[in-house]
């Protein structure tokens, strides 16, 4: 192999070297990124540990280094923010179901879209699936808000801390509790196996709570 070395971190026997260029090219974003706020030992390690969440399930393994650049980015995010390394006062919620597969990911975009850069968003799941509902996708396209470029993923210990909210759906006893969070558990249909007309009400309920949130946390919306 002709390029420079690679961090010992990344020297693994279960990866291509097309991914481990990649891997190596998220590490080099995320430091220059994070420069500063976390090391690079700190930054390696979620990256990789970001890239365990995925490995067991991916159906497409040439997404792997990008879907584990992504996570980790929203991770370090989190504990800069639970360190006191990064505070902007800006209001941040989490939204969490089993699957990470169609109720948290239809929250998580009208969140977004109806926020924009005043509030934070994110979603994850006790049991990630290996997709986002299509269905789902399909329901969020019809007003115009494209959640194509999620993907289901799990929560952890930093995001957990980070998130001011923390909106639950349907997770049951799997879902985490911390002190000082704020909770609210919204009772809404699953949306697993149902086609487009039968989601519609449900997109449209999460809508309804999701501006009522934004109206709490005095965030003004699109």
């Amino acid at each position: 192999m002709t390029e420079s070395p690679l961090p010992a971190t990344a020297l693994r026997a279960d990866l291509s070297i097309d991914q481990h260029v990649a891997l190596k090219t998220a590490a080099t974003r995320l430091q220059r990124e994070f420069d500063g706020t976390f090391g690079v030992e700190t930054i390696e390690r979620f990256l990789h540990s970001s890239y365990e969440q995925f490995a067991g399930r991916a159906t497409i393994v040439n997404f792997l280094p990008l879907l584990a650049e992504r996570f980790a980015r929203q991770r370090l995010q989190a504990l800069a923010k639970v360190e006191g390394l990064h505070h902007t006062g800006t209001p941040t919620v989490l939204f969490l179901c089993t699957h990470n597969a169609g109720r948290s990911q239809m929250a998580l975009g009208l969140f977004t879209h109806l926020a924009g850069e005043h509030a934070i968003a994110w979603s994850g799941g006790s049991e990630p699936g290996d997709e986002i509902n299509p269905a789902a996708v399909e329901a969020m396209a019809e007003i115009g808000i494209d959640i194509t470029g999620e993907y289901p993923k799990p929560w952890t210990e930093e995001i957990l801390k980070a998130a001011d909210v923390i909106v639950t759906m349907g997770c049951g006893d799997a879902c985490p509790v911390y002190p000082g969070r704020r909770y609210e558990d919204w009772d809404l249909p699953d949306p697993a196996g149902l086609d487009v007309a039968a989601i519609r009400p449900i997109r449209a309920e999460i809508e309804t709570r999701v501006r009522a949130l934004l109206a709490e946390l005095d965030v003004p919306t699109a």
